[in-house]
């Protein structure tokens, strides 16, 4: 029984559908299953390197561990060779969020910086006062 994937190669489809870089993002999310398909986006085929973006450093490094594994499943669900290696890089333009400030005065003392603030009540226990 040949592989959905070695046959659809075979069709004479319209270019968009049998596109190499549409079956990979299609193949994709099957191969990496569902968690990690949340935490990532197929960005583009460059000849047979994947690239696919991950949410941060720290999903890069696992998902590299997990390399093999996911090229194995890239190749059986495509039924031929048609990425021998993945590229996982950080999302560009996450939002984040920013410094936040406090917008009241909490001291006791008056005093407006809470480092200061801070600074002032620890030399206030240590003297005794």
């Amino acid at each position: 029984m040949e592989r959905a994937g070695r046959l659809i190669g075979k069709l004479k489809l319209p270019k968009d559908l049998a596109d190499p870089e549409s079956r990979a993002r299609a193949a994709w999310n099957v191969a990496a299953g569902k968690k990690i398909a949340e935490h990532t986006r197929v960005a583009a085929l460059v000849r047979d390197k994947l690239v696919v973006e991950v949410e941060d450093q720290v999903w890069q490094r696992q998902l590299n561990t997990l390399r093999h594994f996911l090229l194995r499943n890239l190749r059986t669900i495509l039924g031929e060779s048609l990425i021998n290696e993945i590229d996982f890089r950080p999302m560009p333009n996450i939002p984040r969020r920013g410094v936040q400030r406090a917008t009241a005065n909490r001291s006791a003392n008056g005093i407006q910086d809470p480092v200061l603030d801070a600074l002032y009540s620890q030399s206030k226990k240590s003297v005794g006062a």
